[in-house]
């Protein structure tokens, strides 16, 4: 039985689909693993009006999937406690303080606090206000933490101005930014995978890396978020959360050690050092990209999708070329892309190994850029390929891969994402959230980018949908004689 976590753990936006579809089984997930025991108590806190017993049948609908032990679930389910609640009227926090400080006595929970906020950003600055103001943040507590849902601002400026509100009742270590992405079990195997083996963790630099690849590919369109989408498009909806903070675990220093102070300080070493473009430079380095029709006309451009304004510029494809400026990475380009309506649904990292020399003469004339895939969705796996000998009379070599798949037994163990970092904020782990240097360089980097293109008008559709995206995305990699690892 593991380590007991004693919390108390408040839910903004108690009654949301994300609360019931993710939250819920996530936190159950922890009490039947022994996390979770006597000593904690949840609350739920929405505009809605209800009762603990209609809360607690809510939280039991929302586990029904996860349980074969009714009794079992009724137990987890007697600790949650429910609060209705205008967010945005101090005197509310009144009533919540009450709450905390009656289940702080009787779970005994040592007044420690987690504060999930899984609400609209624009609430994100008023509740933590309010919480310092009313004196919901405890003294003599352990630990008061701060857990957010992306998106965390829509630009450097307004990201920044968040991180001011946040900072007037948080300290930055108490700050938990949620990206999922950071959850997934492939994306946590880059570290072992980096640092755990002497080859690879001593081949991690220019002078054995020619470059490499990130691609986050979704096969669907815009479906029904066109409001939100068409103002964020690809770049600001990928590319700057996921994409980047999957990069700062592969550009990162190597940490003193694995805690999280020293993770992210190997990774802002890295953050600290990604070029920021000027205008020309980003017309070099980054392609953008909106789907048109499919080539059998049964999906239509995204200029004919529900509510996208006539004539939009958003765009729904990314590819761009990244530059470190350390001693590791001089010279080795990082290539992102992300976009919807593309040949195939895939998560993954490709790093490309500089070609041998070849000494077997016309037996070589095969030999390959060793690569290193990590395969983060839809199946997690890794393969490395790798030269050898063809089976022939005469001396050839080949490619041939080696390859790990997540099992079956494994997945059935494996925690969620969300699991995993709840489990983290409990634990005060911080290595698998975004700290503010993160975000602040990559809402620059990205701000860069859509400054440059809001100045030059592109013309689309310039893609089919079910391909990999413009041309132009094959071309950025071919100036440096590159090409993307996954066709599709």
């Amino acid at each position: 039985m593991p380590e007991e976590i004693t919390t108390l753990l408040t839910f903004f936006g108690g009654t949301g689909d994300l609360a019931k579809r993710k939250l819920y089984p996530s936190t159950y997930n922890l009490f039947k693993k022994g996390f979770l025991q006597e000593h904690f108590a949840i609350i739920g806190a929405s505009r809605q009006e209800m009762s603990h017993e209609e809360f607690r049948a809510l939280v039991l609908e929302s586990i029904a999937d996860f349980t074969e032990d009714q009794a079992h679930a009724e137990e987890f389910a007697s600790h949650f406690y429910y609060i209705q609640q205008d967010i945005t009227d101090q005197a509310s926090y009144a009533e919540m303080l009450a709450l905390d400080n009656e289940l702080d006595e009787k779970y005994a929970l040592k007044g420690n606090r987690i504060f999930y906020m899984s609400v609209a950003p624009r609430f994100f600055g008023t509740i933590a206000k309010y919480l310092k103001s009313e004196g919901l943040i405890t003294e003599n507590g352990e630990y008061n933490r701060l857990m957010i849902e992306k998106p965390f601002g829509s630009s450097f400026k307004t990201a920044e101005a968040l991180q001011d509100e946040l900072s007037e009742a948080f300290d930055d270590d108490q700050i938990y930014r949620i990206d999922h992405y950071l959850g997934k079990e492939m994306v946590q195997n880059i570290a072992p995978l980096r640092f755990g083996n002497p080859m690879i963790d001593q081949a991690w630099n220019k002078d054995y890396i020619e470059n490499i690849q990130v691609t986050l590919s979704e096969v669907l369109g815009v479906e029904e978020r066109a409001g939100y989408y068409d103002t964020a498009g690809a770049l600001r909806d990928m590319i700057q959360n996921h994409t980047m903070q999957i990069i700062g675990w592969l550009a990162m220093e190597k940490p003193a050690d694995f805690s999280d102070t020293s993770v992210r300080a190997a990774k802002n070493t890295a953050f600290n050092a990604l070029k920021i473009y000027s205008n020309d430079e980003v017309a070099e380095n980054f392609v953008r990209g909106q789907y048109g029709e499919s080539a059998d006309g049964s999906q239509r451009k995204y200029l004919d999708e529900d509510d996208v304004p006539a004539g939009s510029q958003n765009n729904t494809f990314v590819a761009g070329k990244l530059q470190f400026d350390t001693d590791r990475w001089e010279g080795v380009p990082f290539y992102i892309r992300s976009g919807k309506r593309l040949a195939a649904k895939a998560t993954r990292v490709d790093v490309v190994f500089k070609q041998g020399v070849n000494i077997f003469g016309q037996g070589g004339e095969n030999l390959v850029n060793p690569v290193l895939s990590i395969l983060i969705d839809p199946v997690g796996r890794i393969e490395f390929t790798l030269n050898a000998k063809n089976v022939s009379d005469s001396f050839e070599t080949r490619p041939v891969t080696l390859d790990w798949q997540v099992s079956d037994e494994d997945k059935a163990v494996t925690p969620e994402p969300y699991e995993r970092m709840i489990h983290d904020c409990m634990d005060g782990n911080g290595s698998n959230f975004a700290d503010w240097n993160g975000v602040a360089v990559a809402w620059k980097f990205v701000d860069a980018v859509q400054d440059a293109w809001d100045k030059t008008p592109a013309t689309f559709p310039n893609y089919v949908s079910g391909s990999m995206g413009p041309k132009e995305s094959d071309e950025l990699l071919a100036k440096d004689g590159n090409e993307w690892v996954f066709k599709g």
